[in-house]
């Protein structure tokens, strides 16, 4: 076999697995409609996406009003998790990185946090605008630490991973000094947020995320050769015209977008931006132009169905999703963790 026909397979099979990838997606996203009170099954899902007219008035808000636009939620979420956490990793040539682990999620957490507590969140009409809009402004001031650290001299991308550590801690700090002067009822919201949740999804909210992802993906793709040829390294990529500083900063100002963005509407979630990047390495390596959707599409997956699962846990209940992506996401982390120190040793 020549070298050619073995590329074109290796890049056959990997749009297989992104077709394959599409459809468990699809199925994920039907079954996370299906799962709740009321009973219904996949058939009734389908057929009321599919004609709604036929349906049944009940039936067609259960699905269309109350369970589509947090099953859509998971997904755009997801995939913008997966996309922030895929351009995060190769930027900064480190597999633990991800909006979480650099502290984006929890300056988020501290955004949602002062609107709680100083009372912004039960103006009427504004509150849970406020409360949406502080937390990105955080969460995008966190981001702005990081794109202007990379501008550093010398700052290397061991270094951004040590800021993103300190930002954790720093914004969990002062997240918990804010929890101490709340009231019962500020700290119970306050926790809400902090372990993530699907319950605030809106028609507009998904209209907004679907319409970033619908943005950062093309553009991700654009710059696929250029991210690809990073991988290699510094030198080597500049050895192959790639401007290896200007990329770092586009794809961290991209990033940081995505998270802020998520993090703002759904609260807190981990690892998602770290396990599935990881599997979408797995399943077609490093060639930027088939991970980054790979990882777009295996994230959202994972957050879809993590919904499933916080709905099935106890029927009747819904808890909320950070504490699932934790559950699924702590396991993996120390795997990753463990594999990358055998490796070094």
């Amino acid at each position: 076999m020549s070298a050619a026909e073995d590329y074109r397979r290796r890049n056959a099979r990997r749009l297989a697995l992104v077709v394959a990838g599409v459809l468990v997606l699809a199925f994920s996203v039907a079954l996370d409609v299906s799962i709740g009170p009321g009973n219904l099954t996949l058939a009734d899902v389908l057929n009321t996406l599919i004609d709604p007219q036929s349906a049944s008035p009940q039936l067609s808000v259960i699905v269309w009003s109350l369970r589509l636009p947090i099953a859509l939620m998971a997904l755009t979420v997801g995939a913008m998790l997966g996309l922030s956490g895929a351009g995060m990793q190769t930027i900064l040539a480190n597999p633990l990185a991800d909006p979480f682990t650099l502290g984006i999620s929890a300056a988020a957490t501290i955004g949602a946090s002062v609107a709680i507590v100083f009372g912004w969140s039960v103006l009427p009409g504004a509150g849970p605008f406020i409360v949406t809009a502080n937390a990105f402004v955080f969460a995008l001031g966190a981001s702005l630490v990081l794109f202007f650290m990379t501008r550093l001299r010398g700052v290397s991308a061991e270094t951004m991973i040590l800021v993103g550590i300190a930002l954790l801690f720093t914004c969990n700090a002062i997240t918990a000094l804010l929890q101490y002067h709340s009231s019962e009822v500020q700290l119970t919201q306050i926790v809400f947020w902090t372990l993530g949740s699907l319950a605030r999804a809106s028609w507009i909210k998904v209209a907004i995320a679907a319409g970033l992802v619908g943005l950062a993906l093309p553009y991700f793709l654009m710059r696929g050769w250029a991210l690809t040829a990073l991988r290699l390294g510094d030198e080597r990529a500049e050895s192959l015209g790639v401007r290896v500083d200007r990329l770092r900063l586009e794809i961290l100002v991209a990033t940081s977008l995505l998270a802020a963005v998520s993090v703002s509407f759904v609260g807190s979630i981990g690892f998602i931006g770290l396990v599935g990047p990881h599997i979408a390495r797995l399943l077609v390596g490093e060639d930027q132009r088939f991970f980054l959707p790979v990882a777009a599409i295996t994230s959202a997956t994972l957050l879809s169905l993590a919904s499933s699962l916080s709905k099935a846990i106890n029927p009747g209940v819904i808890y909320p999703i950070g504490i699932i992506t934790a559950l699924i996401g702590v396991p993996f982390f120390f795997s990753l963790v463990m594999s990358i120190r055998s490796r070094a040793v």
